[in-house]
């Protein structure tokens, strides 16, 4: 792997290089939507942003104001696609793409969020599919 960095002592324990960091109007009933949808940990801090773990990733989410909203794009794996899709679809987001087999084993499906960002969750079927 090329460009690893073996000090990774200027990184927060458990925290990844890159983070992810959601800005919108209505950050509490963000960080509500990703506890319901994805099962995340973590809860909305008003007076600085909210640190949402899903699975083994951190995402902060912040109240627009001093910046402002700034919707996200991210492709996140699940061990149920299916089941994730059907919670977003009940808490409100709508339907891009329904779940489908790809070509490269991943069984995906891509959701908006009532504050304008893009889900694509996917379960990864090693074998299954796979180009």
């Amino acid at each position: 792997m090329a460009n690893v960095v073996s000090d990774r002592s200027f990184v927060p324990e458990g925290w990844h290089n890159v983070t992810p960091r959601i800005v919108v109007q209505g950050a509490k009933q963000l960080v509500e939507f990703l506890v319901q949808v994805f099962g995340a940990t973590g809860e909305f801090r008003e007076s600085r942003p909210s640190e949402v773990w899903i699975g083994d990733s951190v995402v902060m989410v912040s109240e627009a104001g001093a910046r402002r909203p700034m919707p996200a794009f991210l492709y996140v794996y699940v061990a149920n696609a299916d089941a994730v899709y059907e919670r977003a679809c009940k808490t409100g987001a709508h339907t891009i793409e329904p779940p489908f087999e790809t070509p490269y084993g991943d069984r995906r499906c891509m959701v908006e969020d009532q504050w304008g960002n893009v889900w694509q969750v996917a379960t990864y079927s090693k074998g299954q599919n796979a180009a």
